[in-house]
């Protein structure tokens, strides 16, 4: 019977310092003030002038200057590099710290540096921290923890999608036909990522279940292997 509690006393397959508790690593230079001007300009080009906000609607209007569709990758990475707070906003410390650091005053300028951003996003030393900043970036609601499983799909095709994407493909169908998760953890979502990195797939032989994987991994292995019955 699949398990919906945690094991203990095992040792985690995980590190023993939480990656999402990291920072984002960010330039170290001291912006001028001629480019923290440029970069308020650049933010009042897309802000809500009565939220003081750049919000879902200034996004769109972004994106759509960039050429970018609102729903890609490179959004959630300016995010991530912006530090920002909140899904859909972007805050105007938020913004000009990050733009002024880069030395982005201009929309050009943030056009040519956003491929360097996903360079830096998928780099395996960062990667963790990008990786679990997106699950907190879609934590709504206050004191959210859990994501539901449509999102938690979403976001893992893309996020992960271009590197794991049988792993996805197949843990997907797994949430959405199992009846014990209704919601995923951060935990869990971390856990995913040791599973993709660590475990050979898809004949799992070095899947150790004595290792204190959070259970639902245990759980979608057992169901792997039921299914090659």
């Amino acid at each position: 019977m699949p398990r919906a509690t945690r094991k203990s006393s095992k040792k985690s397959p995980l590190t023993s310092t939480n990656p999402y508790l990291i920072d984002a690593t960010s330039a170290s230079t001291r912006p001028s003030k001629r480019g923290k001007k440029g970069g308020i300009r650049l933010f009042d080009t897309y802000a809500n002038r009565s939220s003081g906000l750049i919000d879902p609607e200034g996004i769109e209007s972004l994106c759509s200057d960039l050429g970018v569709p609102h729903t890609d990758i490179k959004i959630l990475i300016l995010a991530w590099k912006m530090k920002s707070q909140r899904q859909g906003y972007f805050s105007q410390d938020e913004w000009v710290n990050c733009m002024t650091s880069f030395g982005v005053d201009t929309l050009d300028k943030l056009k040519k540096i956003l491929p360097a951003f996903e360079k830096e996003a998928r780099n395996v030393a960062n990667f963790d921290d990008f990786y679990a900043f997106a699950f907190r970036y879609c934590l709504t609601e206050e004191k959210q923890k859990n994501l539901d499983i449509e999102t938690v799909c979403a976001l893992l095709d893309l996020v992960l999608g271009f590197q794991y994407p049988s792993q996805i493909d197949f843990f997907c169908q797994y949430l959405k036909l199992q009846s014990d998760y209704k919601v995923i953890s951060m935990d869990q979502w971390m856990g995913f990522l040791s599973f993709c990195k660590e475990i050979n797939f898809p004949d799992l032989k070095n899947y150790d279940p004595n290792c204190a994987w959070p259970l639902i991994m245990d759980n979608f292995v057992e169901w792997m292997q039921e299914r090659e019955k």
